[in-house]
């Protein structure tokens, strides 16, 4: 019995020991293969020692967190505590995201938006709707076009499933209200898809948008590309390249249509109802290709990314003003480093897109440099 009962102590020891060393085993000998976190993670770098660090404590607070940041099995601990807490407490691990009901995730910042929190007044919006009537009615004059595009946001289309603590019966203004009312009434050339992916939300033959997902689906954003460019050809009486599909395959969501819920970091996949994904080709031989410049938010992304500007000259998307692309793509260009005057007038047209969420910095300061461009011009 003794012999027995010191087996086991031993045993127990082993087991302990092994679990110890194990983390470390993983990283110096990569016994498994751990799938990364998703998301943008910046890790410590790793440090130095110096006597001077040493006796300050900087040395070891900094080691510490890079060792923190590194050990095996890190990834695994953080889906796994993730895991629990949203399954357990109906509690989700990342930044602004919020737990809706029958498990559809929105970002916060569209909520508040929906709910008019982040509303600029209307005076404030009446000015940035003069700067944009001024910049249309010039590149008019120029033989260009601007457009004003409202992306669709994902608490418009399921205000259902919002939680509680965020619905609100009261909301009287909010910007994209007072924007795409105000551009209509000035006769801008705009296209509202918030109200379109609404209106269409029960009759449209595939989902349109999401569970799990923050932009529009990758079927929406087909109709929206078809659409612009429809536009675009209205505007200037042009033939243009168009993005058409003939087979649409039917499967669990994946990429875009997951962005939030891959961002959780869990360790099981979400459920979810299936989405359409188009095959999408673009007919280009014998069509017009205006140069277009294209100033937005993230919901440009999956465009840009399937192709639509290959139904463009010299094409250029201008990520929150502020990246070049596709220059971007190999090296980074800021659009700091232009001359936003010079660039305007290399195009055919200008798009400006928003989402709800991001209206209240419509342009990203784009706008503003327009209209000093022009006004200079014209004094």
């Amino acid at each position: 019995m003794v012999i027995i009962s010191k087996i086991f102590k031993y045993f127990l020891l082993v087991i302990i020991f092994t679990v110890m060393l194990f983390p470390i085993m993983q990283v110096k000998l990569k016994l498994f293969e751990i799938k990364p976190l998703n998301g943008y993670i910046e890790y410590p770098p790793e440090v130095e020692f110096s006597f001077s660090d040493w006796f300050s404590s900087k040395y070891q607070e900094e080691k510490e967190a890079h060792l923190n940041a590194r050990f095996g099995f890190r990834s695994t601990c953080i889906r796994l505590q993730n895991q629990i807490a949203y399954s357990l407490f109906n509690k989700v691990n990342a930044n602004g995201v919020i737990f809706g009901k029958e498990n559809y995730f929105y970002e916060e910042c569209y909520l508040l938006a929906y709910n008019g929190c982040d509303f600029l007044g209307q005076d404030s919006i009446n000015k940035t709707l003069s700067r944009l009537k001024f910049v249309s009615d010039t590149l008019k004059k120029l033989n260009k076009q601007l457009i004003i595009v409202f992306a669709a946001g994902k608490a418009s289309f399921y205000p259902e499933y919002i939680p509680d603590k965020y619905v609100k019966t009261n909301v009287t203004n909010t910007n994209y209200k007072a924007f795409s009312n105000g551009a209509k009434q000035l006769g801008l050339n705009t296209i509202d898809f918030n109200a379109w992916f609404m209106k269409n939300k029960s009759t449209s033959k595939y989902p349109l948008y999401p569970k799990h997902g923050i932009h529009w689906s990758n079927y929406g954003m087909a109709l929206v590309a078809d659409s612009i460019i429809k536009t675009i050809e209205l505007l200037r009486g042009i033939n243009m390249p168009t993005i058409s599909f003939n087979e649409v395959e039917i499967k669990k969501p994946h990429g875009d249509d997951t962005d939030i819920g891959d961002g959780l970091n869990l360790l099981f996949e979400l459920t979810s109802f299936d989405m359409a994904y188009p095959k999408l080709f673009v007919k280009e031989d014998g069509k017009d290709k205006p140069n277009v410049l294209v100033i937005s938010d993230s919901f440009y992304w999956g465009m840009y990314n399937f192709g639509i500007s290959n139904c463009f000259n010299s094409p250029h998307f201008w990520y929150y003003n502020q990246q070049v692309y596709p220059e971007s793509a190999t090296k980074e260009l800021l659009t700091s480093s232009l001359n936003t005057g010079e660039e305007i007038l290399k195009n055919d047209v200008i798009i400006i897109m928003a989402t709800e969420a991001t209206l209240k910095n419509i342009g990203w300061g784009f706008i503003e440099k327009a209209e000093r461009h022009f006004k200079v011009k014209t004094n």
